[in-house]
């Protein structure tokens, strides 16, 4: 069952790219874009990876926390973030436990073939730890123009 807005976000704690614990409480008081994507250096990953990146500045100014999860190794992360220099953490979700919890994990479909992984799928956390709302189906291109227009940022 997808989770909804309007509840508390399930806490978690993944090493990032820095081989860093990261607790989800960590970020409390701030904005917190979690985005759950399927595979570092793939083409719809890299275009909405590249795109926060690019708009990077605004969220910072606002106080927005932008954190990214796909079941990749730790060290697949690191050579995503550098070969693109992005900024914010990329937490590794090996076995997709934090998915799983975070009900991102399910049946796909690629050229024919269907197999289980990541749902493109979007949280904005309020500072108080709650769901503010989820974006589902995310449109790689389009949707940190989305995100910045929800939070009144562009």
């Amino acid at each position: 069952m997808p989770i909804s807005a309007n509840i508390p976000a399930p806490e978690f704690e993944l090493f990032d790219d820095m081989n860093v614990k990261r607790k989800l409480s960590d970020f409390r008081g701030k904005h917190v874009i979690l985005y759950f994507y399927p595979k570092d250096d793939t083409p719809g990953c890299t275009k909405e990876a590249c795109n926060f990146r690019d708009d990077y500045s605004a969220y910072e100014n606002a106080g927005v926390v932008i954190l990214g999860i796909s079941p990749d190794s730790v060290e697949s992360h690191v050579k995503f973030k550098k070969k693109f220099q992005l900024q914010f953490p990329l937490l590794a979700d090996e076995g997709h436990k934090v998915c799983d919890l975070y009900c991102v994990w399910g049946p796909k479909k690629f050229m024919g073939k269907e197999y289980e992984g990541v749902l493109r799928t979007t949280f904005l956390i309020d500072e108080n730890g709650n769901i503010k709302n989820v974006y589902e189906n995310v449109r790689p291109a389009e949707h940190s123009a989305e995100l910045l227009a929800d939070l009144s940022l562009s």
